[in-house]
């Protein structure tokens, strides 16, 4: 016969501290992944308003070398939000309003969740002056 003090079996599992430790090893990963990925697709976002930028200030450009001037120049209503390959418009692209004829700005204004982006908006001139209206411009272009 069996002996009372043999017949508890031990049962597997997992005890709630062992739960506790996953659960607390999770959050720590996410607290950490989730900023760093946010960041990492705001500044995706960011490349593509600069590549933008640089597109239609080659533009204006070529507007310039033919008509002698920038005033005139525009940008259509398909050229004034990133991406222009559809989904979330991230920044609306427009010309700064102090456009002269030798002189003009293309200005990328942040939208949605590019507002919590660290550069805020971006701006190009015809010189090649690049501006961030938060933070260092070297570190947002």
């Amino acid at each position: 016969m069996k002996s009372a003090g043999k017949l508890h079996a031990r049962v597997a599992g997992f005890t709630l501290i062992e739960l506790m430790i996953v659960v607390a090893v999770i959050a720590v990963l996410a607290a950490i992944a989730i900023p760093n990925y946010s960041e990492h697709v705001r500044k995706s976002h960011r490349a593509q308003a600069k590549a933008d930028l640089a597109e239609y200030m080659q533009l204006a450009e070529r507007y310039h070398t033919v008509n002698n001037t920038y005033v005139g120049f525009a940008l259509r209503d398909s050229q004034k939000q990133t991406p222009r390959e559809g989904g979330a418009a991230w920044y609306t692209l427009e010309i700064s309003p102090d456009a002269t004829a030798s002189t003009i700005t293309i200005v990328a204004t942040a939208a949605g969740g590019q507002l919590k982006d660290k550069c805020g908006n971006l701006s190009l001139s015809q010189a090649g002056e690049k501006g961030a209206s938060k933070g260092d411009v070297a570190d947002c272009w």
